[in-house]
């Protein structure tokens, strides 16, 4: 039938073969360096209590997912574990359909949208049911709307927190990650997706896996799709190298996943490793010319086999710093890597060695490649190889040593920027105050070793300014504290044996002393300057996070990143089909049109360009596009006074690819919220237009057509009609006429709301005279119907406008009688409610607003149908009604009615009362 790959974290046991192509003496870690990664115990520990996820992940439609996942379950079955379907999608193939035989298959929810019944999976079900598995089916599927979730896998997110374990199917196409090479393989986009880190997450996944012929074969004996259906799809989707690169997509996933395993297995156990179950190179660069070469060379290896590799480059706390050149030389050949495809990794370290395997270690690194160069032996004794420490130590860990040459040529490189004099001149007077100080002791208390005085001057220098001026306070302090406190004095000449002991320590120790505080001092400042960058990328987030408005948003983009690594910035956007300048600063600088042409590549290709790139290097400014994984969003540009140096660091170029990344995520956000504004606005746009062209089309033909057959009768069977029936023609005209007249009434009402052009005429009104002239005005349409009003002699005068108010009465009135059934009662009350407002209520005796609906009703164009012989109208005039009360300073609601019907309570505040009572 068919043959599957399976892979499962609890009973896959690599082997491990661990070889050496060099060197393998050398201890091992000590055991309090093979400790677990805490990152990884705490996302173990972050699993405790949810459920576990196996997926069944296949490369196309039809190689036996859920087929697979039936039979697993109901061997689980057997096994006594309690097993539910929660959904599973058998497309009337009978293989599948005999294995949900016999398994107990939950009810499944039945949704409505737009007249359609769309069964969808019952969450809460599974919930109260709480099995130990449950079976969901496609895994990328799109909930109807009004959904809890609008995926599925939001709802397998929900059950596994509940406890419950979970078995489901997804096809790779559905992989986000892979969604833009399967639709360049398939030429077709797939729209449900699943994101890669619920795969991420899964505990299990089985590769279910077909080869293509048998798959093909299926299609062709209609075991997949319809007999049509099929032959379209071998043409297509399903020809045979798409399903052959398909499969080596899933085979890939499924490897990735299963080495993630691997890694979080071997970090949890404290396993130093490396477990060579695939090639993973780390190439080792410093700030010397020949980075560049190792990079070239690890990546043709990395061609060869075909595997990741890390280049990585550990930064110490020098004393001196490193130059501005090997700055440079670093930022360069971590950019050149990047280029090549690898993976750029800088890490503050201490011990070079160590610091090496230990991240190879953890990365489950296989083979380290490291440059070694010739130096004279007094150099090697003197500092050390990091390539023979090397050696010594990755007793389990391949190397590959690349000879280099002379290093001597790279000694200049890396010398450190010279101290400024200030430097100098700070610890000439440090030792002299020190030296004051100890001249003043010698002559109260007679202390017998001023050399501690002498050396405390020293540790401040070294704390203050570093190494350089460090030494040479502590060479300045020897001499002053020879010539002036050591005898014969005022002389350099030494006398005594004992004191040029003496003498000797206090140098070695003011030497030693130095170096160890100003080493501390430097990873001090590094750790400070990493504690800074963490606060203001996190404060940056926040204050991104905050923003609503484009404009706002850019101006704070452009300003942070300005501050943060001293540059002045520009950020702009597609307008059409260029880019506009929106931001910037310092706010006066303006872009040329070689940096604009610069920027417009940037955006279009989604490459770095301009200044101190590959790419129209001549442009003054550099250029970034600020990309996420759907688009490029806009562009970045900055520049720096300073020429002949690239305007980034390597470590500013990794704190502005950080700050780009946030930043282009807040512009995206900013651009599918207004997207998200538009469709809701064109699609109740598109609402109305077709609500409004539905109401015209049959409430304004209906009375219309009426009216014209009407006088089409009377013109041409005048004659023949006697006085009572032509009357009963001219009522018949009158009425449509005045139906007529209220929809275009209500229709010019509803512009004028829409407008905001309303102006209500605050005017003294008596309740009681309003709902007479309305009854008046709807006698014929309450013809059919008996009208009780209870309205009290000493309700209050009210302040409102008389048109509207009787308007708003009269629209009341309309929608009673179409709702009321004929001969029932209409009844009209009114009461003044506690707080001194008035209370009026237009109650019917008809078929009631569900509670689910009474907030609706009063929306334009929405209609009620409770039954198939429910009255039509335009759906404007309740709509109108809350225009008209609201816009005088009332509510109004709808309630149920006492014993049964409608209630529609119109609330006039206090404050539109008038102080005196109507009185007869």
């Amino acid at each position: 039938m068919f043959w599957r790959l399976t892979w499962r974290w609890m009973t896959w046991r690599p082997s491990v073969n661990c070889r050496n192509l060099s060197f393998m003496n050398g201890s091992d870690l000590s055991p309090s360096e093979q400790r677990p990664d805490p990152e990884a115990l705490l996302t173990l520990a972050q699993k405790e209590g949810r459920g576990r996820l196996r997926i069944f992940l296949g490369a196309a439609p039809g190689v036996g997912k859920t087929y697979e996942m039936l039979r697993i379950a109901r061997q689980r079955r057997r096994e006594g574990v309690d097993v539910v379907i929660g959904v599973v999608e058998t497309h009337g193939r009978a293989e599948t359909q005999r294995m949900v035989a016999g398994l107990e298959t939950l009810p499944k929810r039945e949704g409505d949208y737009k007249g359609h019944t769309l069964p969808e999976m019952d969450i809460d079900a599974i919930l109260a049911r709480k099995p130990a598995l449950v079976l969901v089916d496609e895994l990328a599927h799109t909930n109807a709307p009004g959904s809890r979730h609008p995926k599925r896998y939001l709802d397998v997110e929900e059950i596994l927190a509940a406890g419950i374990d979970v078995f489901t199917t997804l096809n790779v196409q559905h992989v986000e990650s892979l969604n833009d090479v399967v639709a360049r393989i398939t030429r077709i986009r797939v729209r449900e997706t699943v994101p890669d880190s619920i795969i991420d997450r899964a505990d299990e996944i089985e590769l279910v896996d077909v080869t293509p012929e048998t798959l093909r074969q299926r299609l062709s004996e209609g075991k997949v799709y319809g007999h049509e259906q099929a032959q379209r799809a071998l043409k297509h989707y399903f020809s045979a190298g798409n399903l052959t690169a398909l499969r080596e997509l899933a085979l890939r996933r499924t490897a990735d996943r299963v080495d993630a395993q691997m890694r979080d297995f071997m970090q949890t156990h404290a396993i130093s490793g490396p477990w060579e179950t695939g090639e993973r190179l780390l190439v080792c660069i410093d700030p010397r010319p020949a980075a560049d070469l190792l990079i070239r060379q690890a990546r043709r290896m990395a061609d060869r086999l075909r595997c990741a590799w890390i280049v990585l480059h550990i930064e110490t706390p020098s004393p001196f710093g490193l130059s501005d050149a090997a700055r440079t030389q670093i930022a360069e050949a971590m950019r050149l890597a990047e280029r090549l495809g690898a993976e750029t990794v800088t890490l503050p370290g201490r011990r070079v060695v160590d610091d090496v395997l230990a991240y190879a270690r953890s990365h489950n690194v296989t083979q380290i490649i490291i440059g070694h160069y010739s130096l004279p032996r007094w150099r090697r004794w003197l500092s050390g190889s990091v390539t023979q420490d090397l050696v010594r130590k990755a007793n389990d860990i391949s190397l590959r040593i690349v000879p280099l040459g002379e290093g001597g040529a790279a000694v200049a490189l890396s010398l450190p920027t010279r101290p400024p004099l200030s430097a100098f001149v700070e610890a000439t007077l440090t030792v002299a105050a020190a030296t004051v100080i100890a001249a003043g002791l010698d002559r109260l208390i007679a202390v017998t070793n001023l050399s501690l005085v002498f050396l405390t001057g020293v540790l401040v220098v070294s704390v203050r300014r570093g190494l350089g001026p460090s030494l040479y306070a502590a060479m300045l302090s020897v001499l002053l504290y020879n010539f002036l406190f050591l005898p014969p004095l005022y002389t350099f000449t030494i006398s005594d044996p004992a004191n040029i002991v003496s003498l000797v320590a206090f140098f070695i120790t003011a030497l030693v002393t130095s170096n160890l505080a100003a080493r501390t001092h430097a990873q001090g400042t590094a750790a400070a300057q990493r504690a800074k960058v963490t606060a203001d990328l996190y404060s940056f987030s926040r204050k991104l996070a905050a923003i609503g408005a484009m404009d706002d948003l850019l101006w704070a983009i452009s300003h942070q990143i300005a501050a943060m690594l001293k540059v002045n910035t520009v950020v702009l956007l597609p307008e059409g089909a260029r880019l506009d300048v929106r931001a910037g600063y310092p706010p006066e600088d303006q872009l040329e049109e070689a940096d604009l042409a610069a920027a417009q590549w940037a955006f279009s290709k989604g490459q770095e360009t301009g200044r101190d790139s590959d790419t129209l290097p001549g442009a003054r400014w550099l250029f970034l596009p600020l990309r996420t994984d759907r688009e490029t969003v806009g562009v970045l540009g900055l520049d720096r006074a300073e020429r002949g140096r690239p305007i980034l660091s390597q470590d500013e170029r990794r704190l502005l690819n950080a700050l780009a990344d946030q930043a282009a995520i807040a512009i995206e956000r900013i651009i599918l919220a207004g997207a998200v504004d538009e469709a809701r606005l064109l699609a109740e746009t598109e609402k109305l237009r077709g609500a409004l062209l539905t109401s015209i089309s049959h409430d304004l033909r209906t009375p219309l057509a009426t009216i014209l057959g009407s006088v089409t009768a009377l013109r041409a069977f005048g004659e023949r009609y006697d006085t009572a029936a032509r009357d009963e023609v001219l009522g018949t005209v009158q009425i449509e006429a005045e139906r007529l007249n209220r929809f275009v009434g209500n229709l010019l009402d509803m512009m004028r709301l829409e407008a905001g052009s309303l102006m209500p005429k605050q005017d003294l009104l008596d309740l009681a005279e309003a709902v007479g002239t309305a009854l008046r005005r709807t006698a014929t349409l309450l013809g059919q119907h008996r009208v009780e009003t209870h309205l009290p002699d000493d309700l209050p005068m009210v302040r409102l406008d008389h048109v509207l108010f009787e308007q708003v009465l009269v629209n009341l009135l309309d929608n009673a009688a179409k709702y009321a059934p004929q001969g029932s009662a209409i009844r009209i009350d009114a009461q003044v409610t506690p707080d001194g407002g008035v209370c009026l209520s237009v109650a019917d005796q008809g078929p009631g607003i569900p509670p689910a609906r009474r907030v609706s009703v009063f929306d334009r164009f929405y209609r009620l149908d409770v039954s198939d012989s429910s009255p039509t109208g335009t759906g404007l005039g309740l709509a109108i009604c809350r225009g008209f009360v609201e816009a005088m300073g009332g509510r109004i609601l709808v309630d149920e009615a006492p014993g049964g019907g409608a209630a529609f309570l119109i609330i006039l505040p206090e404050t539109l009362m008038n102080v005196e009572p109507l009185r007869d």
